[in-house]
């Protein structure tokens, strides 16, 4: 009986997959330029404009916020503090545990986050030389990258 650690294969680095990847860090790096220019243009931090943008899906708990951007919920804190004094969100108690604060956008919030995200013409540039089908083709290709990158169960 052979007692030699067997070895895990690890997936191997394509040219394809290197270039790939490199096209990616590229299209991310201009998002976040474009991204922060748009925020700064509008007087917010680019992590202000980014707590705006989850609050278009509707309130949502501070720790939630700190775990989705990944950072100190006391971080969160002074975020939102600051937007706050903008008139850009308020802070209420959770209905099912008042322990829990949540977060909301107001009107203004909602306005500004919208008027954000149309400025940004990094992604409607570069999409408009695809066809539908193939925005589509993408679209579904990311999500299914995304959901790979989550693990089960995630």
């Amino acid at each position: 009986m052979d007692t030699q650690p067997t070895e895990v294969a690890t997936p191997q680095s394509d040219e394809i997959t290197r270039e790939v990847v490199d096209l990616m860090a590229n299209l991310v790096a201009l998002f976040h330029r474009e991204y922060e220019e748009a925020a700064a243009a509008r007087s917010l931090t680019g992590a202000q404009a980014k707590v705006l943008a989850l609050l278009r899906r509707g309130p949502l708990p501070m720790r939630h916020i700190a775990q989705t951007l990944s950072c100190e919920p006391s971080n969160i804190t002074g975020i939102v503090d600051r937007l706050e004094a903008r008139g850009f969100v308020t802070r209420e108690a959770d209905r099912q545990d008042r322990r829990v604060k949540l977060v909301a956008a107001t009107e203004t919030g909602s306005a500004a986050s919208e008027e954000l995200r149309e400025s940004l013409n990094f992604a409607r540039e570069p999409l408009a030389a695809l066809g539908p089908e193939e925005r589509t083709v993408l679209r579904d290709l990311l999500h299914r990258m995304l959901t790979g990158a989550s693990g089960p169960g995630a």
